[in-house]
């Protein structure tokens, strides 16, 4: 079956055109909620985000467009996944080894960690809401205006606290004598 033939099944709300969406499209529904959730959630809740994204897809199915339905499965998916977090007060945390990238030898790596301690305490330094409009920006990589409608803030907004977390990140990690001049 095509999506095509599988998206006019489920708008005209018939058998198979759902389970061709499920069979077809769970690995990547999957991904997109897994990249979000990680660690943070238990597989359960990610199961439920993944079922979840499909029962939306379903209810919302007269608004697909034919060759656009993987787009709008990863739109809902994200949006699921990021309200599950939101739901459950998730403090998403910067996770230990996630900045520190592969070098050669213990004492480059030693140094990596060092570096990357020095960056997570910098940002843990910043208030809130500064703290958690960074972290999903960079750490998750969210759009500005996705972290603006999830916040209530504008995306201008978003993007300007934004910058100035960035120099204050700059300014915090050059005076602390990591090394940093950029």
């Amino acid at each position: 079956m095509t999506e095509k033939r599988a998206l006019a099944l489920l708008q005209a709300d018939r058998p198979g055109g759902l389970e061709w969406f499920i069979d077809e499209y769970t690995p990547y529904v999957s991904a997109v909620v897994r990249g979000i959730l990680g660690r943070a959630m238990p597989e359960q809740d990610i199961e439920e985000t993944v079922s979840d994204t499909f029962v939306t897809l379903w209810r919302s199915r007269t608004k697909v467009r034919p060759g656009q339905a993987k787009g709008y499965l990863g739109a809902i998916a994200r949006s699921r996944a990021l309200n599950r977090l939101r739901l459950a007060g998730s403090d998403l945390a910067l996770e230990e080894d996630i900045l520190i990238l592969p070098e050669a030898g213990p004492e480059a790596l030693a140094e990596g960690r060092e570096r990357d301690e020095a960056v997570r305490r910098a940002v843990q330094s910043l208030s809130e809401p500064d703290r958690e409009i960074f972290v999903r920006h960079y750490y998750y990589g969210q759009r500005a205006a996705d972290v603006a409608a999830l916040l209530g803030m504008t995306p201008e907004a978003v993007r300007q606290r934004l910058k100035r977390g960035r120099d204050k990140l700059r300014a915090v990690l050059t005076e602390g004598g990591n090394g940093y001049d950029r």
